[in-house]
């Protein structure tokens, strides 16, 4: 194989392609990218860590079209530490690949292509189009709320399903840790009818959500009940999904919270901020006092003292105490546009609604916490 690629190019790839690549494997091809230059010009690579895979193809000047793999970080280091504007030469044979760029010279070990894992998609009959910014707008809203905690492997994604029954069709994104839930819902797009519910993993979320930064337009979604691929131009993703059911949220959405409290959610953010300042690590609780169109927040902590804020807001039901995970909160509005939040309370204990308004596409569901 030998190609020739503009440094700026082949650093744009590999920067998409050796991100999904894990830094300890224990089977070495893993830490390799796979480099393919074809007769039509162009330098394809490839990485996967055996249940996500990216496929990228970029320009390039090929002399002799071939394969190989190469350590993809170190690939990707040398790229970027290379002068800018400069041609990088490959040339790979008999188990290395030169790598010359201006006065630098580096020769690298590689492994033959046809060891190198490739994920069977299989069929995949269900598929859409999705703009790539409904896309980062389903990312950004959900993704926060995705578990951490590995023994509940089924809440480790963002979970896809579709409403059919319903008399206008929706697409349905939802992600919950246990103590807080995000849900956007969305016109059903043509050709997701029927679509398996399926749970999107976390790694591949957070790699689908780099990409997305530098697509315009569109992005095919192509799946099947155990596979998922996205197909984003220059880039495809392909990813194994999470093998569980993710637990009927709908159960936990509050329909009958009377007390209605709405507020601007810039200042309500600041405020929760500067008052959680002070609070424990472990706890990072704050305490929402409510009263007649007047809300206190405030942080007691036996360590560091206390904080207390008030902040103007409309509510006319009976005052109350409620606490809150400040941080949970703070993601929340986080991802609030609009100039109004309203918050949907029903006593201490009870699950609390946070939403824009009745229409607005994403809602939350925050856990109180006691204080």
């Amino acid at each position: 194989m030998k190609a020739t690629i503009e440094r700026a190019t082949l650093l744009k790839g590999l920067s998409h392609v050796q991100s999904v690549v894990e830094r300890r494997n224990t089977i070495p091809i893993l830490s390799n990218v796979l480099l393919e230059a074809t007769a039509e010009g162009q330098l394809r690579m490839m990485a996967t860590d055996l249940d996500l895979q990216i496929n990228e193809s970029v320009m390039a000047a090929v002399d002799q079209p071939g394969s190989t793999t190469v350590s993809a970080h170190t690939l990707f280091d040398i790229a970027r530490k290379l002068p800018d504007g400069s041609q990088v030469q490959l040339a790979a044979s008999e188990g290395r690949m030169s790598i010359v760029a201006g006065r630098a010279r580096f020769s690298l070990g590689t492994l033959p292509r046809d060891d190198f894992p490739v994920i069977a998609e299989g069929e995949l009959p269900t598929q859409f189009e999705i703009p790539a910014e409904t896309l980062k707008q389903i990312i950004d809203k959900t993704r926060f709320a995705i578990s951490t905690e590995e023994t509940r492997y089924y809440l480790n994604g963002i979970f896809l399903h579709v409403q059919d029954d319903a008399a206008e069709p929706t697409l349905k994104a939802a992600a919950t840790d246990g103590h807080r839930l995000a849900r956007v819902t969305l016109p059903r797009p043509e050709g997701a009818a029927g679509m398996p519910d399926v749970i999107v993993p976390r790694k591949c979320v957070a790699e689908l959500r780099k990409l997305l930064d530098e697509v315009d337009g569109s992005v095919g979604v192509s799946l099947s009940g155990t596979k998922i691929r996205f197909d984003l131009g220059q880039a495809i993703l392909t990813s194994k999904l999470i093998d569980g059911t993710f637990p009927d949220y709908s159960r936990v959405i509050p329909t009958a919270n009377d007390k209605i409290l709405k507020l601007d959610p810039r200042s309500f953010e600041e405020g929760v901020d500067r008052v959680s300042t002070i609070a424990t690590e472990k706890t990072r609780a704050v305490k929402m006092a409510l009263d007649r169109d007047k809300i206190t927040l405030s942080v007691t902590s036996p360590e560091n003292g206390t904080a207390a804020e008030e902040v103007p807001g409309e509510y006319v039901s009976l005052p109350f105490e409620i606490g809150f995970n400040s941080r949970y909160l703070l993601d929340i509005l986080g991802q609030i546009d609009g100039d109004v939040v309203e918050v949907h309370l029903n006593d201490a204990a009870a699950p609390t609604l946070i939403r824009e308004n009745d229409k607005a596409p994403a809602l939350y569901v925050l856990m109180p916490m006691r204080v």
